[in-house]
């Protein structure tokens, strides 16, 4: 087996096996990446293959369940996720450029972000709220193709400045 090999199925165990905070750490550590004490990393958290030495999580941080975290755009660079900061599920966190990125100690990533600049310390951040973009009158599993549905969702219309107001209030006429 070569060390390609036996960094891969490091990787892979230490995605699937169970102990967040022993089993999964321990084996990303036999891997080259650096992890302080009471770090917990969720299921299916996968950290660089290629350069897992660009990571470093120090004591106390969380990554929760499905987190991806690339240390390597074009060559190998760092990321740092600093003591007692959280991860929330879902969130990628990536280098641009040949540079460390940190999360600071304290800060919380929350679920579904995308991280490629630095989040100062003691911080909360994390993506836009959801927006609605239209009605949906073809569901999409019943749409023979993706032009059907596209000719099904209606756009929102737009909002005017003050709401409609009726014409009676309470029974009476109004101007």
């Amino acid at each position: 087996m070569t060390i390609g090999n036996l960094n891969s199925l490091l990787n892979f165990m230490g995605r699937v096996l169970p102990g967040g905070n022993t089993v999964r750490p321990f084996l990303q550590r036999l891997r080259g990446v650096k992890i302080g004490e009471s770090v917990w990393i969720g299921e299916d958290v996968y950290l660089d293959e290629e350069y897992p030495e660009t990571i470093e999580i120090q004591d106390g941080a969380t990554i929760a369940t499905r987190c991806t975290l690339i240390g390597h755009t074009k060559g190998p660079g760092k990321i740092v996720i600093e003591k007692r900061a959280a991860i929330g599920a879902g969130s990628v966190i990536a280098y641009v450029a040949a540079q460390t990125l940190r999360i600071g100690e304290g800060a919380v990533v929350s679920a579904g972000s995308t991280v490629l600049s630095d989040v100062p310390p003691f911080t909360l951040c994390g993506p836009a709220r959801i927006k609605i973009y239209g009605s949906v009158t073809v569901p999409f599993r019943e749409a023979g193709s993706v032009e059907q549905f596209r000719r099904g969702v209606r756009p929102l219309k737009p909002r005017t400045t003050a709401p409609l107001q009726d014409s009676k209030v309470n029974g009476s006429e109004t101007a």
